[in-house]
């Protein structure tokens, strides 16, 4: 083997390594992306579920019912606010330990 088998092997294996290295960072990022959007997805289900109990649509009481719709997509309801029949909750996940809030309002057209 010459010195120029060796450092191509170096920079083939370093190469792999980087190869490596920014797979897993789009394969995170990936995937928090994804958990944002489960967030959002359940702060929206949890408003419009409050906003249907709230005008009559739907039996119960909004902000317990919001905590269930909440849960149900993987989050936990950290607040309900109603303004007659407009409703905004806010809701919170985690992905990798990393926090992740989002808040929605639902309700008839102002």
């Amino acid at each position: 083997m010459s010195r120029d088998d060796g450092a191509g092997a170096v920079l083939a294996v370093a190469i792999v390594a980087a190869l490596a290295l920014v797979a897993s960072a789009v394969v995170g990022l990936g995937a928090g992306l994804a958990a944002r959007q489960r967030v959002l997805a359940a702060a929206d289900a949890a408003a419009l579920a409050a906003a249907d109990v709230a005008a009559g649509a739907a039996p119960g009481d909004p902000c317990p019912v919001a905590a269930r719709v909440a849960a149900a997509d993987g989050a936990r309801l950290q607040s309900c606010l109603a303004d007659g029949l407009v409703l905004t909750v806010q809701v919170a996940g985690a992905v990798g330990g990393i926090p992740l809030t989002a808040r929605a309002t639902a309700g008839p057209p102002r």
